[in-house]
């Protein structure tokens, strides 16, 4: 027996028409790439999208045409989020950190009809036009005034699409399984996979994110986002501010320490989120001027591992509330958020902070266990660990066009994390089971690296790894091993290097050794180069 509720789709339109109906006149700011403030209400986003809408329509983007993004955190990407996901097309955010070839790969892949970028993109659209094979038009995400000068075929004005269109425009409803969103992620070996949001999924995935133990939204915040809408939609920000008829701040590409202090102060932000060197980055500055906050109230730190010692200088040192958390692309992204629960009242002050430097209990949505290499589930103690796996409504069944086969292991994801889980449900990252180097929030392969290692005549095996850097979090170094009779110094195998790999993918060090470490099965073994060279200070780091 079915209950008697009304049958309506969960529909990413939705939240963008209920904050127009309800928090019309609550603003979004924005800092731009031509230069100065934006400033405007939901009301005016929710008409800008709807023109938008129509004009990709007449563009001829269909539903489920996938329309690609490279932009900052802006008003205009918000508006794309919208008019592509509620016309029924999918939006494709693209990482513009990533190396050119990966872009065209990941472009191809997707099979974008449409790309969207900022004008500071624009010379990299320019190289990138002769190897996107599918896409029939380019957008400059601007004004005519300020239209990019770089030979792109068939370049259209932003504002000229949308200020041809008039809002008379309804969203369409469609089935809410049907996808909203594309996020390639490059943590697996290998080319990036595409995981594929749903609208149901990103829905009930907002609605989870804003729970008072997640980012605790209401319609009393002012949320910048300094993570950016490239990196699986800014962890749902710009979702849930809508949703809790939030103010947004959105900051672009200016995110150095002193702009984005000026924004937190000028705007009145009382939220934020971002990766553990942005803090580091305006903590610097910060102490430099010699400033405090005067509204900011809480952090959330992810992407990767927070270093106790930031938690406690914004804590101790500015006041703030520090939420740890973890993810994945393959999630959403949001799995886990190191909250306080009532109990730790109680306690005393390190206690506190060694639970805070963990990754956190599951938020609603998420199930997680550990298990063993056979399969067989750990307990939950604080001890054992084990492999990481995770259930839920908004966690991947299968990546995009069936890439790498079935994901799940009996109806679990393998996350690829080793982790332990005590007894009150905090789970705390011990390794990785997986090879790929986690630099300042962003993946690099350690396959690739060695693969362009081992390329080099003088070069008989080579191993990447991860080593700690106080900013970045990891640095990659490469460890090798020299043929009979080879020669090649550090500098020259680090510049046989450039031109390879995006500039941040760089390898920092170069360390020779007679021999490296193999498993029984003859693989390299990753676990004892990490151990070997846990304490390796990086010159660069010193």
């Amino acid at each position: 027996m079915h209950g008697l509720m009304m049958d309506m789709p969960l529909l990413v339109s939705s939240l963008i028409r209920h904050a127009d109906r309800w928090h019309g006149d609550t603003e979004i700011v924005s800092k731009t790439v031509e230069g100065g403030m934006h400033r405007y209400a939901y009301s005016e986003a929710h008409k800008r999208a709807r023109r938008l809408a129509k004009a990709l329509g007449a563009l001829g983007a269909g539903m489920h045409d996938r329309v690609a993004t490279l932009a900052w955190n802006g008003y205009r990407h918000f508006e794309i989020y919208y008019a592509v996901a509620g016309s029924g097309a999918v939006i494709h955010t693209i990482n513009p950190r990533l190396f050119p070839e990966q872009i065209a790969y990941i472009a191809n892949h997707a099979e974008d009809k449409f790309v969207f970028f900022d004008i500071t993109f624009a010379p990299l659209i320019e190289k990138l036009v002769p190897q996107l094979k599918t896409v029939k038009g380019y957008v400059a995400m601007t004004g005519r005034a300020h239209m990019p000068k770089e030979k792109i075929p068939g370049l259209l004005c932003y504002e000229e699409l949308v200020e041809a269109q008039d809002d008379d425009y309804e969203w369409p409803s469609f089935d809410d399984r049907t996808g909203a969103c594309l996020c390639y992620t490059s943590g697996t070996t290998g080319n990036p996979r595409g995981v594929l949001l749903q609208h149901r999924t990103t829905i009930i995935h907002a609605y989870a994110a804003s729970l008072p133990d997640v980012f605790c939204l209401s319609a009393r915040e002012v949320v910048l986002p300094v993570v950016p809408m490239f990196h699986v939609n800014a962890w749902a920000l710009p979702y849930c501010c809508p949703l809790a008829g939030a103010k947004m701040v959105l900051p672009g590409q200016h995110l150095d320490g002193e702009s984005l202090y000026q924004l937190f102060e000028s705007e009145e932000v009382t939220l934020s989120a971002g990766v553990p060197t942005v803090w580091l980055g305006l903590l610097n500055y910060m102490k430099q001027e010699k400033l405090r906050f005067s509204t900011l109230k809480r952090v959330v730190i992810g992407g990767s591992a927070c270093p106790p010692a930031m938690i406690r200088i914004l804590q101790e040192d500015y006041g703030l509330e520090v939420r740890h958390a973890w993810g994945m692309t393959e999630m959403s992204p949001l799995g886990t958020f190191a909250v306080l629960k009532a109990k730790h009242a109680k306690i005393d002050k390190e206690a506190r902070y060694a639970i805070q430097a963990k990754q956190g209990f599951p938020i609603f949505g998420v199930d997680m266990k550990i298990v063993d290499q056979d399969g067989s589930e750990l307990p939950r103690d604080g001890k054992a660990f084990g492999d990481l796996m995770v259930r839920g409504p908004w966690i991947i069944s299968g990546y995009f066009k069936g890439e790498g086969g079935d994901p799940l292991r009996d109806g679990w994801f393998p996350t690829g994390d080793v982790v332990t889980i005590d007894p009150e449900g905090y789970m705390q990252i011990t390794d990785r089971s997986k090879d790929v180097i986690k630099s300042g929030g962003e993946w690099i392969s350690s396959i690739e690296l060695e693969n362009i290692a081992v390329a080099h005549p003088a070069i008989a095996e080579a191993a990447a790894i991860g080593v700690r850097h106080p900013q970045w979090d990891e640095r990659p170094i490469i460890v090798a091993v020299k043929k009979p009779g080879g020669k090649v110094s550090k500098e020259e195998l680090l510049r046989f290097f450039e031109g390879k790999v995006a500039k941040w993918w760089m390898p920092d060090d170069v360390v020779f050794v007679a021999e490296l470490p193999h498993t029984a099965t003859g693989k390299l073994s990753k676990l004892s180069l990490r151990q070997q060279f846990k304490d390796y200070k990086l010159s660069s780091a010193a």
